[in-house]
């Protein structure tokens, strides 16, 4: 059975990228400062450049893609999209399963799209110094390139557990110029903190993002960028979902159900906020699937409320769902999926009801990823596995009910990076994480106080 692959031309590049915002039933809850009140844009300036803020909070439904950022994206964009007729047949079932495989970019995965528009813009504010966390690596790769390509220096604070497991992470930034430091570390007073009441601490991408802000904050010539999470990442990863729309449309083809990974959001955000947009314009309506780990799973056990994005309280509190900004989560080697917090528009559109949330256990993850690249032949990163885990237990009770649905997820990495994971699976030394519930329940009472 051969697989089906379906490319566009250069000239396909999305000119714009999609903002769910202009099209949410109710508009976004604003974020808080310290004292619990609305916080003024401006207030964000000594985190993020300025331009980069605006998109932050923009309502604009299409905001235009500056050049200079089309052109790098033709190095792998548009990013290809497969039938998994393979994956199909070894399944035994009518559903027809398609996948992006957004692997095929130079850091090799889809952080690199937010990336790239990011250090544009800060490059465009004069911005010399760039500070970031990073989980798995993916994004602190990505994050290095970009800056890079555009002249600007990178630090990264990696989550200690992952800067342990994944040495060739830490290698790729080194190549393209980053600097890679253990976080929690002594070079922060928030990092010192953490490792005076925890020596042994393994870290969390809440620690990390404490870490990098207080640099950006404390250095004029630094601005922090964020990987997830917030509105204009979301916003660049939309050229994933846009694409895939043509893709569909050239094989006259429509998804009934999407499935992308979530951590912070923008994995998932960037292939499923496109097809809402199709719902919202009234067209066909598409279940839109956020994967989640069952050892972090913000949205299907947390609470939405109002919430730091970082360990130390630095960021402003956002309205999302949360495990409490100081949850500590186990070192699963999806590292990309270990935060205590989902994107805001994530959140809004699940407690609305617009999107659907599942969470799945680590060793079925590991084994939906093996069945797959035997399969269709690429290795898939750890975070990607949580989609096609959820995918295929779709597709096998499409094979119970003989139901034939168009079943959708993103591929967003590939696992070339993570095969001590693959090895700990094969020797069965994978261990599955359910968080307990009075751990989260800890977690969660000592959310700040703000007002409804």
């Amino acid at each position: 059975m051969k697989q089906t692959k379906i490319l566009l031309p250069e000239t396909e590049i999305p000119k714009q990228w999609y903002n769910v915002v202009a099209d949410l039933p109710t508009p976004p809850a604003p974020a808080l400062g310290p004292d619990g009140n609305p916080l003024d844009p401006s207030a964000m300036s000594p985190i993020f450049a300025d331009n980069i803020i605006e998109q932050e909070v923009s309502d604009k439904r299409w905001i235009d893609i500056p050049e200079p950022v089309r052109e790098i994206y033709q190095q792998w964009r548009p990013a290809p999209m497969f039938r998994a007729h393979r994956l199909e047949e070894a399944l035994g079932t009518p559903a027809k399963i398609y996948y992006k495989y957004e692997g095929v970019s130079a850091a090799g995965s889809h952080k690199l799209n937010s990336a790239i528009a990011q250090a544009y813009y800060n490059k465009v504010a004069g911005i010399k110094r760039l500070t970031t966390e990073t989980g798995a690596g993916q994004w602190g790769s990505s994050l290095s390139l970009a800056g890079q390509m555009f002249g600007i220096d990178v630090r990264i604070y990696m989550v200690k557990v992952s800067y342990e497991q994944k040495p060739f992470r830490r290698s790729m930034m080194q190549t393209w110029g980053g600097e890679v430091i253990a976080s929690p570390s002594n070079l922060t007073e928030s990092g010192r903190k953490i490792l005076a009441a925890d020596p042994d601490s393994r870290g969390s991408l809440g620690i990390a993002i404490s870490e990098a802000v207080e640099e950006a904050v404390s250095r004029e010539d630094t601005k922090y960028s964020l990987g997830s999470v917030l509105n204009h990442v979301l916003l660049h990863q939309t050229v994933i979902g846009l694409e895939a729309k043509k893709q569909f449309e050239m094989v006259g083809d429509y998804p009934d159900m999407i499935f992308a990974p979530c951590g912070g959001g923008s994995n998932f955000g960037g292939v499923a906020f496109p097809f809402y947009a199709d719902e919202a314009a009234g067209g066909k309506k598409v279940r839109l699937v956020a994967v989640e780990p069952t050892s972090c799973p913000s949205l299907t056990k947390g609470h939405y409320a109002y919430d730091f994005g970082d360990t130390e309280g630095f960021t402003p509190m956002m309205l999302q769902y949360t495990l409490g900004h100081d949850f500590m989560p186990p070192g699963i080697h999806a590292g990309g999926l270990r935060y205590h917090g989902a994107s805001s528009l994530v959140s809004q559109m699940y407690h609305d009801k617009l999107i659907e949330a599942v969470a799945v256990p680590q060793v079925a993850t590991f084994e939906a990823g093996v069945q797959f690249a035997r399969a269709e032949g690429i290795i898939p990163a750890p975070e990607s596995n949580h989609a096609i885990r959820a995918c295929i237990d779709e597709a096998l009770r499409c094979k119970e009910s003989g139901e034939e649905k168009t079943l959708f997820f993103n591929l967003s990495g590939h696992g070339h990076f993570d095969m001590v994971s693959y090895d700990k699976y094969f020797t069965k030394q994978l261990e599955d994480y359910e968080y307990p519930q009075s751990e989260i329940d800890a977690a969660l009472a000592r959310l700040p106080k703000v007002k409804a």
